[in-house]
């Protein structure tokens, strides 16, 4: 019995040892991706790249500094650094089996057990989850993700005295910290938790701590209400919408796809990849479709534009996806843009199917799509209309779907415009220089939550100049907008209406919006926006571009010797008044100029309108805004429509020095029928007659509707030159 006792102590210890790594790949996987390194192109770019970043450190002292500086300072880049320097030396120490890369990363471990055990709050903490390495917890969560999966990577090279004094010093005061002086922040459904609970999760893995990767996947109480799992069922809608937006789906899905892959390997049993009938596949997809043709994702929400598909968030999800879940053509498009791959089994096979050269289309393949929002699929959504392929794509997308969190912008029935790869009608984003320590520390700015988050930064209806729920979260994440009805299929006429009756107290908003083609190829955007309400009120409707300003059809006074706020608060202080006009009674027509093709902008007007032109920048005395030009419309009364059309046109030519079709074809527009039954619109563009009739309350397919001199079946129609064109 002696005897079996020992046997059972000295094998114990070489299984343990033997089922490391576990988290970024398995020992099983490092032998076929080592195999390949020299065989595909893609591959062995990849593996020099980082082969050469790391052999630079060989040898060398590597600074682990007490942290003391925001993002962008040194101290801050230097440990952002070193996490990535750790993991990519374990991946190279797994593939070449040479021990000097293992060596490496032990070092820089026992430096931070040294560290981490003596950090406070750091000195430049501002928020209510301070971090301790760095100076937002979210940062320290970046840490724990690679450094967990570093410390996998090495693990069968080091002593059980190294090991202990790693998991001791390094990652318990972290982990600690995090689980329990910060529990209220780790158990957020937010992707902050999805990176909080990846990087426990992945410590837990790699130091066989249960505790750990239990916590991780269930929340500190292990309750199933917050952790892992309710992170990959709160945050996205069942298509994969996510709750954020496209640009924190960015940044979120790396870790998902990290400890997913994680515990595919340790705990297989949970068939991660398949939960929740593949949200994790579905919530790539869903991402990538909320991009430009450069890649770069939609700027909703508190969203940074150069962020783009080619980021190391996208090319660890693609590569682990790869994997998973099988080959998909769109992705290799991708891939091929992205230029490297995980040094992992995806990575492998994707460099394999580059190298051959097949299945890798022209472009990316965007289509139409319509996505829920809400973790039911109940609260809202958004429409992503899409005419054109390549290089002369047109995506237009309307925005009806719940707050976003503590990213949200408060922009009901917001709608941007985007044609030939450019924004044409935008939005504003996130007022943020990321990683730069001049600009507050590279921190959202506080012109975020005062200009770029409010209603008027938006292409939507701002009324007696509040924002939407008067600018406050807790009440904006109570409502949502809501779909009405929608077409999607036919490129030539595609239409999604929705509508709001929250956002402000008395007031019904309801938007539709066309994007057409016409007979000829000629594409226009219409918009019919009814607000009604028993009371008084003022209505602006913005229209922000981007472009230069050609030509309007108005007469206004420029206000060049002295400029003025256009408001006092809710964003409205930011906006320079730089010229005014009053119109009535007539089609209001505003053309600028976007790289070489024109747009112009015409709205009605019934009885009187006052004109705005205006550009962002005012009570900015840190030069932190980009001075942009937006077209306000301001009505008042009790119901206002706003009708307009956006029409792309003509080509402007600077290096043959011509332009053609530069001025717009609309040239009458009449709202012959607006009501709460219908809105019947007429508008002529060269000489043909475009006519557009909806139903307001009545959104089934097999109703037959007559009004204004036409009848329909459906809740919407359209006709060109006499023509049914849906």
């Amino acid at each position: 019995m002696r005897l079996l006792k020992t046997i059972c102590l000295l094998v114990i210890p070489v299984l343990l040892q033997a089922q490391h790594p576990l988290t970024f790949f398995t020992r099983t996987e490092a032998a076929a991706v080592k195999k390949d390194i020299n065989r595909y192109p893609l591959l062995t770019r990849s593996y020099i790249e980082i082969k050469s970043d790391v052999d630079v450190w060989l040898g060398k002292d590597v600074d682990v500094p007490f942290p003391k500086d925001p993002a962008g300072g040194y101290t801050h880049d230097k440990h952002k650094s070193n996490y990535m320097l750790m993991f990519n030396s374990g991946v190279l120490y797994n593939l070449t089996g040479d021990a000097k890369y293992a060596l490496l990363v032990k070092k820089m471990f026992l430096k931070y057990a040294v560290l981490n055990p003596t950090l406070k709050n750091h000195p430049q903490a501002t928020s209510s989850s301070p971090g301790r390495i760095f100076w937002q917890a979210l940062n320290d969560a970046n840490w724990l993700v690679y450094a967990g999966m570093a410390y996998d990577l090495i693990y069968n090279s080091l002593t059980a005295a190294e090991r202990k004094t790693i998991e001791d010093g390094a990652f318990k005061p972290e982990v600690d910290f995090i689980t329990k002086d910060l529990e209220p922040w780790f158990n957020l459904i937010h992707n902050h938790a999805v990176w909080a609970c990846a990087g426990v999760g992945i410590v837990g893995i790699a130091t066989n701590n249960k505790e750990y990767v239990d916590m991780a996947l269930y929340g500190s109480k292990k309750d199933g209400k917050t952790g892992f799992i309710a992170l990959m069922d709160g945050l996205f809608a069942p298509d994969g919408y996510y709750a954020e937006g496209p640009y924190y789906v960015r940044y979120a899905i790396l870790p998902y796809y990290l400890f997913a892959s994680s515990l595919n390997n340790a705990r297989p049993q949970l068939k991660i990849f398949e939960h929740r009938n593949r949200i994790l596949q579905k919530a790539l997809m869903a991402g990538l479709q909320q991009t430009n043709i450069d890649g770069t994702f939609f700027a909703l929400n508190d969203a940074l534009k150069e962020k783009d598909y080619t980021t190391n968030e996208l090319v660890t999800a693609i590569s682990v996806a790869s994997n998973v879940y099988g080959k998909d053509n769109g992705l290799l498009f991708i891939a091929k843009k992205q230029d490297r791959v995980l040094l992992n089994k995806g990575g492998v096979t994707i460099a394999a199917e580059i190298a051959s050269g097949k299945n890798i289309p022209a472009h990316y393949p965007y289509r139409s799509f319509e996505y829920t929002d809400g973790a039911k699929g109940d609260e809202g959504g958004a429409s992503f209309l899409r005419n054109g392929t390549g290089n002369d794509l047109t995506t237009l997308i309307s925005k009806y779907t719940s707050h976003g969190l503590s990213h949200g912008h408060y922009d009901k029935l917001n709608y941007n415009l985007y044609d030939k790869g450019n924004e044409i009608l935008t939005d504003y984003g996130a007022v943020r220089f990321i990683g730069v320590e001049q600009k507050y520390g590279g921190r959202y700015l506080p012109e975020t939550k005062g200009y770029a988050q409010q209603t008027i930064a938006h292409n939507t209806l701002v009324v007696d100049e509040k924002s939407h729920y008067d600018g406050k979260e807790a009440i904006a994440e109570k409502h949502h907008a809501e779909k009405l009805f929608s077409s999607i299929t036919n490129p030539a006429v595609q239409v999604v209406a929705a509508k709001e009756e929250n956002a402000y107290k008395g007031v019904k908003m309801q938007r539709t919006v066309y994007l057409l083609q016409l007979p000829g190829g000629k594409k226009m955007m219409l918009d019919i926006f009814n607000a009604n309400s028993k009371d008084n009120h003022q209505y602006d409707l913005p229209f922000h571009f981007d472009g230069t300003l050609i030509n309007t059809s108005f007469k206004y006074e420029s206000y060049t010797d002295k400029l003025e706020p256009l408001g006092k608060k809710n964003g409205y202080q930011y906006l320079w008044k730089e010229a005014e006009a009053t119109a009535k009674d007539t089609v209001a027509q505003l053309t600028f100029l976007n790289d070489r093709t024109y747009y112009t902008i015409s709205s009605l007007v019934q009885d009187k309108a006052t004109l705005f032109l205006a550009r962002k920048g005012a009570n900015d005395p840190n030069f932190n805004l980009r001075h942009e030009p937006a077209f306000i419309i301001r009505k008042k009364g009790e119901n206002q429509s706003f009708v307009s059309v956006l029409e792309m046109h003509g080509k402007f030519d600077p290096i043959n020095e011509f332009s053609s079709n530069a001025y717009p074809s609309v040239q009458q527009m009449k709202l012959i029928q607006n009501d709460e039954q219908f809105s019947i619109v007429e508008i002529i563009v060269a000489g043909k007659k475009l006519l557009i009739a909806q139903s307001n309350n009545d959104f089934t397919n097999k109703s037959i509707h007559t009004a204004g001199g036409v009848s329909w079946t459906g809740p919407f129609a359209t006709w060109y030159d006499g023509k049914q064109i849906n």
